[in-house]
């Protein structure tokens, strides 16, 4: 498989040919940096956690050169950074027993670049070959500027493919931003609660953020906590850890479905809610 960047790579934690680790995967993750997929997927490797049945994939996009960084990394250069990252997504790779791990390594720059045509044929190659049934990608209600490139780049690719090869499901999940303030009949609940030493180990394995100064491993738990206890106000837990995501399979069901009148649509009915709530009460 020929990938138009030159550092990019295909990683295979139990090491069989490329071709079939990418033929067996049903969740596939694509997300934009090193640990994204960590944090925003978590539901679908623990769903293929220990499975011959299902296996999952991920995908980094970026090369991961522009991380903030201190301590042990502060004068890490961007070349050794993105080794030291690289290096990280392997072993998160294997402790989460994925059946591949690509990185395509493009500079941010080109990813957020309109009509970037070799991104979007990477991505749509991995498609491709995979053909999973579940995809997660960033939600388009992040705050990062890298994150809403790639989604746009991942829903170009899904897009161009026959609606047949198309997944069954597309989550838009958290990373920068929660989505807990989606009305609950448009939140979708995704259980993460199993295997928490493997939950804790995933994020654990990328040292050079947390000790480069981003507590990403108390700050994902604790999300993925408050989000099942502050889910119902009027209910026990029903789980020990959620994320919430957004449903983006009507965005590749409809292509000519407004991905900006999609979202502002749920910011709508939350800005309708809350009026409405505070209304009745005057």
């Amino acid at each position: 498989m020929q990938f138009n960047q030159s550092k990019s790579e295909v990683f295979v934690p139990d090491s069989v040919d490329v071709e079939e680790a990418l033929g067996r995967i049903t969740h596939l993750c694509i997300a934009a940096h090193q640990d994204d997929i960590e944090i925003l997927a978590y539901h679908g490797i623990a769903e293929c956690f220990g499975r011959r049945d299902k296996w999952f994939g991920g995908v980094v996009v970026t090369d991961g050169a522009g991380s903030p960084r201190s301590g042990i990394y502060a004068d890490y250069t961007g070349e050794a950074m993105q080794k030291v990252r690289c290096h990280e997504q392997r072993k998160a790779a294997y402790v989460g027993e994925y059946g591949v791990q690509v990185q395509l390594a493009y500079p941010s720059a080109s990813v957020k670049e309109t009509g970037k045509v070799e991104v979007c044929s990477d991505i749509k190659m991995l498609l491709a070959a995979a053909q999973p049934e579940i995809v997660y990608l960033h939600n388009p209600a992040d705050k990062h500027d890298t994150h809403i490139a790639v989604l746009l780049r991942c829903l170009e690719a899904l897009r161009s493919m026959p609606k047949e090869k198309r997944p069954k499901k597309v989550y838009g999940c958290e990373v920068w931003r929660d989505l807990d303030w989606l009305l609950d009949e448009d939140k979708q609940l995704l259980p993460v609660g199993d295997y928490n030493n493997i939950a804790a180990a995933l994020i654990g394995v990328f040292d050079s953020q947390i000790s480069g100064g981003k507590r990403y491993d108390l700050a994902t738990a604790g999300r993925r906590l408050a989000n099942a206890t502050y889910n119902n106000p009027h209910a026990v837990d029903q789980s020990e850890a959620l994320t919430c995501a957004l449903d983006l399979t009507p965005l590749i069901e409809d292509d000519t479905l407004s991905i900006q009148a999609y979202t502002l649509d749920y910011i709508e009915r939350f800005k309708s809610d809350v009026y409405e709530r505070i209304q009745k009460f005057m």
